[in-house]
C-alpha cells in the first residue's frame, strides 16, 4: 500500500500532488498545535501556578486574565525555573540532543541539508521539553515546538513516500509555516512564512501555494478547539491619520533594527558561552534558568511566553510603570531568552522576539509621547509596529512577520505605516548580515545542492540509471551486527543498505556506527542500528537529483531503488563525477540558446589551449564574452577578471552567437575541433 501511494503521488503533477500533501500536513500541524498548547497550559499551571504560586497574565484571545498582582512565594520562583531547566536538560540530552534550542532553526537546517532527517523522537522530546521549559517560567516561544511537529511530519512523509529532495524541502517548509500559523491564529502570515523564512534574501515560491492550504487547514483545526479570535486585541482599533506619524515610526525602525541585532548577538553569545561550560550538557539549561529566575524576581514580565504582558501594553495598563522599568523591559527579555534557550533549554525565539519588539515600541512611545506631535495618547500602534519591526528585521522575514502580527492583532490597517519601520529595521540588520535563524541561507544559489547544479545543465540530460552500479553488500534487517560487520570488513565498505526479506529498502548502516557498538551487544539484529532516515534515490531520477541526494547523505554513496522500493544498486560520488566528465567530453561545447544573438556555452579547457595559464582578462577571449563560472578541480566558483584558467577547467560563459567558434578556439587544444552541437536551452 505504501509503495502504491508513493508511486501514485510522485507521478502526479504539482497541483494535485500538493493538494494531497499540504492537506495532510495541515491536519497534523493543527492537531500538533492543539497538543502542544494543552501540554504548555498544564505545565504552566503546575510549575508556576501550583509550585510557584504565581499566575501569568494572558492575552485577549486566551481569556485576557490579568495574572497575579505580586508573588506569593518570591523565593520559589527561581527554584521553579531551575527545576524546569533541570528536567528539560535531562530529557533533551538523554533522548534527542538535536531538540535543544529553538526548533524552527533546526527545521530550516533540515530543509537545506536533509529534509528526511528530522526524527520523530526529536519531535516528541521537543514537545515535552518545551512545555516544561516555558511552563516553568523560561522565556521562550511556543512556535518552535509546533513548527517542529509539523516539519517533522513533513520529513516523515518525505521518507515514507520517497519524495524527491525538492518536494522534501517544500514539505518541511510548509510544515514550519502551518505550525506557526496555527499556534498564532495567523494563517496568512504562516503561509507566507513557509516561503519567506528559508532564505535571508530570497523567497521559496514553490512553498507558497501548498503553504497557504496547509496553514488554513491547521488554523481551522486549532480554532475549532480554542476559537478564532485574534491573539491580541487593540482597544478602539487604529487608523492612520497624519503623515508626521511616519517620522516617529521611522525612529522606531532605527531602534528596532539595533534591538534586533542585540537580541541575536546576545542569544548566540550565550550559546557560545554555554558550550564552553565545564559541566555536562544536561545541566547547562539549569544554569541559564537560574539567571532567568533571578531576573524574574525583579521583572515578572520575563516569565513564560510574555504574551499577556504585550496585551497589557496594548491596553495601556503599563503606563504606571517607572520610565527606567519600561526601558529595562526589552533588555531584560533579551537576557532571559538568551539564558533560557541559549543555554540549551527548549523553546522558540519567534515569540520572545515579538514580545521584545512590543516592549521596544512601548519604550519609544513613552519617550516621545510627552513632547512629539502626532504621537497620540494610545501606545498600541507603537507596540504593534515594534513587534513587526524588531522580529521582522532580525528574522529576515519582514513580509511574513508583518502579516502575522497584523492577523494576531486583528488590525491590518496598521500595515501601511508599519512598512516604514520594518523596512528600516530590515536594512539595518541586512547590512550586518545577521539573523536570529543562523541556518538560513542567503539565496537559493547558496543551497548545498543548487550551488553545484547551477551552471551544470548537463546533469539534467543524464539519469541515475546510467551510472548505478550493483550493490556489493545488502544487509538483511534480521542479520546480526557481528555478521554484518564481518561482511562489511571483508568487502572494505564504509556501509551498506539494509533491506527486508523482500529486498525492499529500510535504511542504511555505517561501518563506523556498528564498530562503536560494544562486542557484548553485537549479537542483536541490525534493526536498532539502522538509520531509517538515510536517503535513497529512485533509479529513474535525473542526475541533478542524484547529486542533491548525495550531498544530503554526506557519505559519498546512496542506495538506488526502483518503483517498488527494492534496492537495485548504489550511486557513488566518484561514479557521478566520472560519468559527468564522460558526458561533458562527448558534449564539449554544449551550447544553449539564450536569445537570437547570445548563447550560453559550457566548454572544457584542453591541454595546450591558448587560454590556459592566463587570467580571464588576458586569455584573449572574444569581445563581449562574459565568463560566469569556472570549475577548477571540482570546485565551481564565480569568475572574475583575475581568475586564472587552467587545463582541465570547465568554463561556462555567455557568448555572442557569431563568436562561439573563436571562444572555443581559445579553450580547446590546438589539434581539437568540434562540430556544431547547438541545443536549445530548456530551463
Amino acid at each position: 500500500m505504501k509503495n502504491y501511494l508513493s508511486t501514485r503521488i510522485k507521478s502526479m503533477s504539482y497541483l494535485p500532488k500538493w493538494l494531497i500533501l499540504a492537506t495532510v500536513i495541515g491536519i497534523i500541524a493543527g492537531l500538533g498545535a492543539v497538543l502542544f498548547y494543552e501540554a504548555l497550559t498544564l505545565a504552566t499551571h503546575f510549575f508556576l501556578g501550583y509550585l510557584g504560586g504565581y499566575k501569568v497574565p494572558t492575552p485577549a484571545g486566551e481569556g485576557n486574565f490579568s495574572g497575579s498582582a505580586h508573588y506569593v512565594r518570591p523565593w520559589a520562583i527561581p527554584l521553579v525555573v531551575v527545576l524546569g531547566g533541570l528536567i528539560s536538560g535531562f530529557i533533551v540530552f538523554t533522548w534527542a540532543p538535536e531538540a535543544e534550542g529553538h526548533g524552527t532553526d533546526a527545521a530550516i537546517d533540515a530543509i537545506h541539508h536533509n529534509p528526511r532527517g528530522i526524527r520523530l523522537r526529536a519531535v516528541v522530546v521537543k514537545i515535552i521539553a518545551s512545555a516544561v521549559t516555558i511552563g516553568s517560567g523560561g522565556s521562550g516561544g511556543r512556535e518552535g515546538p509546533t513548527a517542529q511537529i509539523s516539519a517533522g511530519f513533513g520529513s516523515l512523509l518525505t521518507r515514507i513516500l520517497d519524495l524527491s529532495p525538492e518536494d522534501g524541502r517544500i514539505a518541511v517548509s510548509v510544515g514550519i509555516g502551518a505550525g506557526i500559523g496555527a499556534i498564532f491564529s495567523a494563517p496568512l502570515g504562516g503561509a507566507v512564512l513557509a516561503a519567506d523564512i528559508v532564505y535571508r534574501d530570497d523567497f521559496e515560491f514553490e512553498a507558497l501555494l501548498p503553504g497557504t492550504l496547509a496553514s488554513v487547514i491547521a488554523y481551522t483545526i486549532f480554532g475549532a478547539v480554542y476559537g478564532y479570535e485574534p491573539l491580541f486585541r487593540i482597544p478602539g482599533g487604529y487608523s492612520f491619520s497624519h503623515p508626521i506619524e511616519l517620522l516617529w515610526y521611522a525612529i522606531l525602525g532605527l531602534v528596532a533594527g539595533g534591538v534586533g541585532l542585540l537580541y541575536s548577538r546576545s542569544f548566540y553569545g550565550i550559546v557560545k558561552l554555554a558550550s564552553k561550560l565545564p559541566i555536562p550538557r544536561k545541566y547547562r539549561p539549569a544554569i541559564g534558568a537560574l539567571f532567568t529566575g533571578l531576573i524574574a524576581l525583579w521583572l515578572p514580565e520575563v516569565l513564560g511566553t510574555g504574551y499577556g504582558w504585550v496585551q497589557k501594553g496594548l491596553s495601556s495598563e503599563l503606563m504606571h510603570l517607572p520610565m527606567y522599568i519600561v526601558i529595562a523591559l526589552p533588555l531584560a527579555r533579551i537576557a532571559a531568552t538568551a539564558f533560557s534557550i541559549g543555554s540549551g533549554g527548549s523553546g522558540g525565539v519567534f515569540g520572545p522576539g515579538m514580545v521584545i519588539g512590543g516592549f521596544t515600541g512601548l519604550t519609544i512611545w513613552r519617550l516621545l509621547q510627552p513632547w512629539a506631535p502626532g504621537v497620540g495618547h494610545d501606545p498600541a500602534p507603537f507596540v504593534v509596529i515594534g513587534m513587526m519591526a524588531v522580529f521582522g528585521g532580525i528574522s529576515r522575514a519582514p513580509i511574513a512577520v508583518m502579516l502575522m502580527v497584523g492577523e494576531m492583532t486583528g488590525n491590518m490597517s496598521i500595515l501601511a505605516p508599519a512598512m516604514v519601520a520594518v523596512a528600516i529595521a530590515w536594512f539595518i540588520v541586512a547590512r550586518s548580515d545577521d539573523s536570529i535563524y543562523r541556518s538560513q541561507l542567503r539565496t537559493k544559489a547558496d543551497s548545498p545542492a543548487r550551488r553545484l547544479t547551477y551552471g551544470l545543465p548537463l546533469l539534467t540530460s543524464m539519469e541515475v540509471a546510467d551510472l548505478v552500479r550493483p550493490t556489493v553488500v545488502s544487509l538483511q534487517s534480521d542479520e546480526s551486527i557481528v555478521e554484518a560487520l564481518r561482511r562489511l570488513h571483508d568487502a572494505a565498505l564504509p556501509g551498506a543498505p539494509v533491506v527486508n526479506s523482500e529486498g525492499k529498502y529500510l535504511g542504511i548502516v555505517k561501518t563506523s556506527t556498528l564498530e562503536e557498538i560494544p562486542p557484548s551487544n553485537r549479537e542483536a539484529g541490525l534493526g536498532g542500528a539502522t538509520d531509517t532516515a538515510g536517503p535513497s534515490i529512485p533509479v529513474s531520477a535525473k542526475l541533478d537529483i542524484g547529486l542533491e541526494v548525495l550531498l544530503q547523505a554526506g557519505m559519498g554513496w546512496v542506495p538506488v531503488t526502483d518503483d517498488d522500493r527494492k534496492v537495485v544498486g548504489i550511486l557513488s560520488s566518484s561514479d557521478l563525477v566520472s560519468g559527468y566528465n564522460e558526458v561533458l567530453s562527448s558534449n564539449a561545447g554544449y551550447v544553449y540558446d539564450l536569445t537570437s544573438k547570445a548563447l550560453a556555452v559550457e566548454e572544457r579547457v584542453g591541454k595546450g589551449a591558448p587560454a590556459a595559464g592566463h587570467s580571464i582578462r588576458e586569455a584573449g577571449l572574444p569581445p563581449g564574452c562574459v565568463v560566469v563560472w569556472v570549475q577548477h578541480q571540482g570546485v565551481r566558483t564565480y569568475a572574475a577578471g583575475s581568475t586564472e584558467i587552467s587545463e582541465g577547467d570547465t568554463i561556462s560563459a555567455i557568448v555572442a552567437a557569431d563568436e562561439v567558434g573563436a571562444f572555443r578556439q581559445r579553450l580547446l587544444a590546438q589539434n581539437q575541433t568540434h562540430g556544431d552541437k547547438n541545443k536549445p536551452h530548456t530551463e
